[in-house]
């Protein structure tokens, strides 16, 4: 019955001990894919921008609250492609990661630049993001809501 017991302990103790390794892990990867896509972004790499959302991502952002994938990735396309208009995200200040199994919720903070016409300006943009790890294992953005506190001037 003792041995019981103690094998049982041993089971949940292991259990939990891997269930944390693999918990830092999927924060690390989360981290590296949100700094992956901050190089992209600044990069206009449109291909790994718009592979960090999932295909049926579903975003909420000024304006419009039913965004999609194609949507979205057509709006950044638009937004980088407009000349003299100079756009940079710095990394995301991350406040927060909670992973439960395959889906995870992230508080963080973008700061975005915008340069046009010799005039800078700096917003911040407050967001969560779900993301849920997918059929490759690669961790994607499934559901995001940003908003900021004032538009940013060089923006419409």
């Amino acid at each position: 019955m003792l041995r019981r017991i103690l094998l049982a302990s041993l089971g949940v103790f292991a259990a939990v001990t891997f269930a944390r390794a693999d918990e830092a892990a999927d924060k690390a990867a989360i981290t590296q894919r949100l700094r992956d896509w901050t190089d992209a972004f600044n990069a206009k790499d449109q291909r790994v921008v718009c592979e960090l959302f999932a295909p049926d991502l579903i975003a909420t952002i000024p304006d419009v609250a039913d965004d999609s994938l194609n949507a979205l990735c057509a709006r950044i396309k638009a937004a980088q492609a407009k000349p003299g208009l100079e756009l940079h995200y710095d990394y995301p200040d991350i406040r927060e990661i909670l992973v439960s199994g395959d889906l995870a919720a992230v508080r963080l903070f973008w700061t975005l630049t915008t340069r046009k016409d010799g005039v800078a300006d700096t917003t911040v943009e407050p967001g969560i993001d779900i993301f849920r790890r997918e059929s490759d294992g690669k961790w994607r953005i499934a559901r995001y809501l940003s908003f900021t506190n004032r538009p940013n001037k060089n923006l419409p």
